[in-house]
């Protein structure tokens, strides 16, 4: 469990392909690894992975087939925004973020807001319903607050200290980004679901 509120910017160096799928070697001089052993979750982009290798300030995880084909960002070098797991009684700066990347949004535009960007991003179909004003949503692992929607369109600002700390900064009209809608959304729909279903039973 993650909270989206990005620790280091790091950088994918080396993409080696593996017989399903790749193995990452990030560079990650900005986070603290003490504490990161073999096995630990780490947010990558806004994906949970495994590290699986461990050599001074560079992170090894490996990456499948089915994880490549959901998210942007992890099939080649650049930079990546960085996540530690959260652990019982660390602080909540953001909201629930599972690491489990629910689909690929698009940059529809980037607008300078004062000091400030406004990023406008289209959910991928089936995805939109769970985005809502004033609610959270993860974008490439980051925490943000949705201020706008419009169909499949959503608005949000990004606050000098974010474009900073992050990736964002480096969005473009066209960019791809990883989206991961608000888990307490997702569970909310589950259950009204199955309130329905037995209402008709």
């Amino acid at each position: 469990m993650f909270t989206g509120i990005v620790q280091a910017v790091g950088t994918i160096e080396t993409v080696a392909p593996l017989e399903r799928g790749v193995r990452l070697t990030v560079a990650a001089d900005g986070l603290d690894v003490s504490d990161v052993g073999l096995g630990d979750s780490i947010c990558v982009q806004g994906a949970c992975l495994t590290v699986v290798a461990i050599a001074a300030k560079r992170l090894s995880f490996d990456v499948s087939r089915e994880t490549l084909e959901c998210t942007v960002g992890l099939e080649r070098p650049g930079n990546v925004n960085l996540e530690k797991a959260l652990r019982m009684g660390d602080k909540l700066g953001g909201h629930l973020v599972t690491g489990h990347v629910d689909g690929i949004g698009d940059v529809l535009a980037v607008e300078r807001a004062g000091e400030s960007m406004l990023l406008r991003l289209r959910a991928p179909q089936g995805l939109a319903r769970y985005v809502a004003r004033k609610g959270s949503i993860c974008v490439d692992g980051v925490s943000l607050t949705v201020n706008r929607v419009e169909g499949d369109a959503f608005d949000i600002n990004l606050i000098p200290h974010t474009l900073e700390a992050t990736t964002l900064a480096r969005l473009a009209r066209g960019a791809r980004v990883n989206l991961e809608i608000d888990l307490i959304a997702r569970y909310v729909e589950r259950m009204l679901g199955e309130s329905a279903d037995l209402q008709r039973s």
